[in-house]
């Protein structure tokens, strides 16, 4: 069940709220049970058989965590107990996400002719697996409070989070627990739903529309069709805004639906294209996971305690496992590797003198260091939405191949399709999904309008509009995280009937937009 159907919206989500809005008022375990009860539902839509999975895997998680919390073992047998939780989660993980991929790979590096594994992975798998491991580890560092049954069984499965994040740590949930169903609930309807909004309209209307394109020049790549360069790039830079607006727009439903009962998520996106570094990328992009491989990962092989080549190594360690954990691919792999090695460069340039001197953090040079770090990040996202090396390898050629028809005059052609015909207008009302069997090179470039329009329009919203947390700051739509602080000249200073009129606005064609369906693309990981 995608939060952006019909049947969420207007059937789920409502028979929901109603149930929380008329439980609020007796006691405060009844609500917590309902939107359980209710998330449970919501995670067994898709395939029933896997909530008995989830619901095994909270049993068994639930003792370890007891058994930890109790404080009736020894440190010794507290540290196998944990040990032996970690090792169960990642079991279940390894098994769903990485069998086959390991299967297949064994079986092209040493021809063993093992049968190849047809499994179907979980929906959320990745997410529901580092949450509960993180909270089996702070269990056993003495650091969780508010523990009990119900808390620990909603902090899982609270759908808004459920399925595709943000990761969500115990002590930004549990404590607000006992208050949610107290909470001003006109106040937080008001908020919640018009966070939920601006979330569909990136989705339906904005990351929906630059799929097509993305799409059908990675299309063209997979079935080997030639392609221009300003087609390439056409392509690459579609599915930079794609997932970024696709990502954006989870994290903003997640949020807006979290505060509709009366719960503040945490920051898990926080305009990572206007991040002036790599390491500014990570601190804004899939916050909530880079918080969680830093603690749970970084920190306990040793962070940058050990030296700069072990700090390196660490980084390096890390970011090819946040690779893979986006999906069981090499592609995925070398992602992480390229991101990896973009943060050992990053940390290596902060250790030269002349960046410390104040021209050095003037806007000019901030500006191009965005212009870079968003050329960078596009770049590395090439293998990320690849299928294969060979794919990969053959959209960067596409992209710097400067010779002949292929070469800078696409640009041109392109500049004068896109901006200078009488007709292009018209495109927007043409179906999407009506493409010719076989594209021309110079398709994206020239005929598939107006994508030239709408990804000025992208990046100029991008770059230049403030993010929902900043618009909707005064309300305090989020957990507070550190390192971004709400800038307050930035928020809407209410919710008045001019923002609620553009609000329903943005509501009423995003809704026009439904029966363009398509799931968010943090849900294959």
């Amino acid at each position: 069940m995608l939060f952006n159907s019909y049947i969420f919206i207007f059937t789920f989500l409502p028979i929901v709220l109603l149930g929380f809005l008329f439980l609020r008022r007796q006691a405060s375990l009844w609500p917590l049970c309902w939107i359980v009860l209710a998330s449970l539902f919501y995670y067994g839509w898709w395939k029933p058989q896997f909530l008995l999975l989830l619901l095994a895997s909270i049993s068994i998680n639930l003792i370890f965590g007891k058994m930890i919390i109790s404080g009736g073992l020894s440190r010794p047998a507290s540290k196998m107990v944990l040990t032996m939780g970690v090792i169960f989660n990642l079991s279940v993980l390894a098994y769903f996400k990485y069998a086959g991929f390991f299967l297949a790979n064994l079986n092209q590096l040493f021809a063993v002719g093992l049968p190849p594994l047809s499994i179907v992975l979980p929906i959320g798998i990745s997410f529901i697996t580092f949450q509960k491991i993180a909270f089996l580890v702070d269990a056993y560092r003495g650091e969780v409070r508010d523990f009990t049954i119900p808390n620990y069984i909603f902090f899982v499965t609270f759908f808004p989070q459920l399925i595709a994040g943000p990761i969500v740590h115990h002590a930004e949930i549990m404590p607000q627990l006992a208050h949610a169903a107290k909470r001003d609930f006109k106040a937080d309807f008001a908020v919640g739903s018009s966070i939920f909004i601006v979330g569909l309209f990136k989705k339906v209307v904005v990351a929906d529309s630059l799929a097509v394109y993305a799409d059908a020049g990675y299309g063209m790549v997979k079935s080997g069709l030639p392609m221009n360069t300003a087609s390439a790039w056409i392509t690459v830079l579609c599915y930079a805004f794609q997932l970024y607006y696709d990502f954006s727009a989870y994290s903003d439903m997640a949020i807006g639906l979290g505060r509709l009962f009366g719960i503040r998520l945490p920051l898990n996106f926080y305009s990572p294209y206007k991040a002036d570094s790599i390491i500014d990328f990570w601190r804004r992009w899939h916050m909530t996971l880079s918080r969680f491989l830093r603690d749970y990962l970084y920190f306990p092989l040793g962070g940058n305690r050990r030296g700069v080549f072990r700090r390196y190594f660490n980084l390096m360690i890390v970011m090819l496992l946040g690779g893979l954990w986006h999906g069981a691919n090499w592609t995925f792999a070398i992602w992480g590797g390229m991101h990896g090695f973009l943060l050992m460069c990053n940390h290596a340039w902060r250790k030269l003198p002349f960046t410390h001197v104040a021209f050095y953090r003037s806007i000019p040079v901030r500006m191009i260091a965005i212009l870079v770090t968003f050329f960078l990040v596009t770049l590395a996202w090439v293998p990320f939405r690849a299928d294969t090396f060979s794919d990969a390898r053959a959209m960067f050629i596409h992209l710097f191949s400067y010779s002949g028809f292929m070469g800078w005059e696409s640009f041109v052609g392109c500049f004068k399709a896109q901006f200078m015909q009488s007709n292009h207008f018209a495109a927007w009302f043409q179906p999407r999904e009506l493409w010719p069997p076989v594209l021309p090179p110079d398709y994206l470039a020239t005929e598939a309008q107006p994508v030239g329009i709408i990804l000025l329009l992208t990046a100029l919203a991008t770059f230049l509009i403030p993010n929902t947390s900043q618009l909707f700051a005064k309300f305090e739509p989020t957990c507070q995280s550190k390192g971004h602080s709400q800038k307050q000249q930035l928020a809407l200073p209410r919710l008045n009937t001019s923002v609620a009129f553009m609000l329903a606005f943005m509501f009423v064609l995003s809704v026009l937009r439904l029966s363009h369906v398509s799931p968010f693309l943090y849900f294959q990981f």
